[in-house]
């Protein structure tokens, strides 16, 4: 479904935990022990949803673990899936959703993960909405990705300038408070010294993304690029495999919605030929209440 609008190498992971800490980010939740038995002893099974692509199941299942929900196997790592819980005293039953409808099945879930963007998307504000989140230490940073050999291209290094500018890093501070965290360590004025700008006056560098907050992002970047002579055409998708397909088959320049262990995955599963040219931001994936509006059946 098209709309038209509008690694593990990557600097500034932990300026990204100073700000996530700054800003109340935490993989743990407060409630009352009295609260949490009364209520954990009316709730005979509890169900959760979680997205069903590899490795962002593996990063909600951590979750779900580091608060309690179950134990997953010592050895389950960035692959895991719900058939790695070895512990299940709360009789948790995970129900393995596509990443962008997890947020249309909260109301019939007692909880649910949500990345982000999608959560961002369907009018939940991580920062206030979300009962536990990520904390600054993930390694799940979004990345700017085009096809192997495409890296230097003038256009593409244009792209990158644009995303890690001040400008950018700004927006996200103003506009997510929290919820996203740019990972730029020495954000540019936008421009790479480098670039012939004058040679790319006229040119379009497209790029495919989910709505928010990475089409939001660009949309900046769209300014910054203007101001040179050069276009940026934002192709919106809604999953998360087009954007790489596209990129890899040569009909869209750059793709940026993924962090680098789904474009790792993706690639040795798809036999894709993509790479990071940049990292940008991070995202904390929380947890939201459906039927539930705390933990408290949890962390008793």
């Amino acid at each position: 479904m098209i709309t038209r609008r509008d690694f593990l190498k990557v600097t500034g992971v932990a300026a990204a935990a100073a700000a996530l800490t700054a800003c109340g980010g935490s993989s743990t939740s407060a409630a009352s022990g009295s609260t949490a038995s009364s209520a954990a002893a009316k709730l005979d099974k509890i169900k959760v949803a979680v997205p069903n692509d590899t490795t962002n199941e593996a990063r909600a299942l951590t979750l779900l673990e580091k608060n309690g929900f179950f134990k997953l196997k010592a050895d389950a790592g960035l692959t895991a899936t719900k058939n790695d819980i070895e512990e299940n005293p709360l009789n948790v039953t995970v129900d393995e959703v596509e990443a962008a409808q997890v947020p249309n099945v909260l109301q019939d879930e007692d909880y649910a993960v949500i990345n982000s963007n999608y959560a961002i998307s369907a009018g939940l504000d991580p920062m206030t909405d979300a009962l536990a989140m990520e904390d600054g230490s993930s390694a799940y940073v979004n990345v700017l990705v085009c096809k192997d050999g495409n890296e230097n291209e003038p256009k593409i290094k244009a792209l990158v300038a644009a995303l890690q500018s001040q400008q950018v890093k700004d927006f996200m501070d103003e506009n997510y408070k929290g919820a996203v965290v740019s990972v730029v360590e020495n954000p540019t004025d936008g421009y790479d010294s480098s670039i012939d700008y004058d040679a790319l006056n006229g040119e379009t560098v497209s790029c495919a993304a989910t709505p928010a907050p990475h089409c939001e992002v660009l949309e900046v970047c769209k300014d910054i690029l203007a101001a040179k002579g050069i276009t940026l055409d934002i192709q919106e998708y809604d999953d998360y495999v087009i954007p790489n397909t596209i990129v890899e088959d040569g009909q869209c320049d750059t793709n940026y919605f993924q962090h680098q262990p789904y474009l790792d995955n993706f690639n040795e599963e798809k036999g894709t030929h993509l790479v990071t040219v940049a990292g940008i931001h991070v995202e904390p994936m929380g947890i939201y209440g459906g039927k539930q509006d705390s933990l408290a059946p949890i962390v008793g």
